[in-house]
């Protein structure tokens, strides 16, 4: 038998019947959300592939919530990513020419940059800035306190939760 005429995988039943009842629909709200027909076919994409591993499918009653719920989870993530990738760029064009990393190493601290965002996210908005002033600025404790107007046990405190989110991520 061919390759060509080789029957597709098995997939899961009912992703197989989510896909094809609600793939169009679920597609036109991403474009909806993100005027970008290329992006939301990606995450619909995406939210199908997530699906292939989730446990309960049995159990969901309203497919198109659900659908929502993982879509809407991705786009967050996604929309988050190009904030932090477009805050890079930014950062990277105010750097002379011979300065600028190459395209590989460019990649690595933009991954980087959004694991970190990843692993900060829930924490307070104050957390995370005490964070990053320690990490990126190099600042004490103190400094810190200062800058944000906060005890410096309260920096002690934020940068502690801060440090076992990044270092020992749950």
């Amino acid at each position: 038998m061919s390759a060509a005429s080789a029957d597709p995988p098995a997939f899961h039943p009912l992703v197989q019947a989510f896909y094809v009842e609600h793939h169009g629909w679920l597609q036109g709200w991403l474009r909806r959300k993100l005027d970008n027909p290329f992006d939301a076919a990606d995450l619909a994409q995406d939210t199908f592939v997530r699906l292939l591993g989730a446990p309960g499918l049995e159990r969901v009653d309203a497919p198109r919530a659900y659908l929502t719920t993982v879509a809407r989870n991705l786009l967050i993530n996604h929309v988050r990513r190009r904030a932090i990738e477009q805050a890079y760029l930014d950062a990277l064009a105010l750097l002379p020419e011979p300065v600028a990393p190459p395209p590989e190493q460019r990649l690595m601290v933009l991954e980087t940059l959004v694991e970190i965002d990843r692993r900060l996210s829930g924490l307070p908005v104050q957390a995370k800035k005490a964070f990053l002033l320690a990490q990126l600025e190099g600042l004490g404790q103190a400094e810190i306190a200062a800058a944000l107007g906060l005890s410096v046990s309260t920096v002690k405190r934020h940068l502690a939760k801060a440090a076992m989110r990044c270092f020992f991520p749950a």
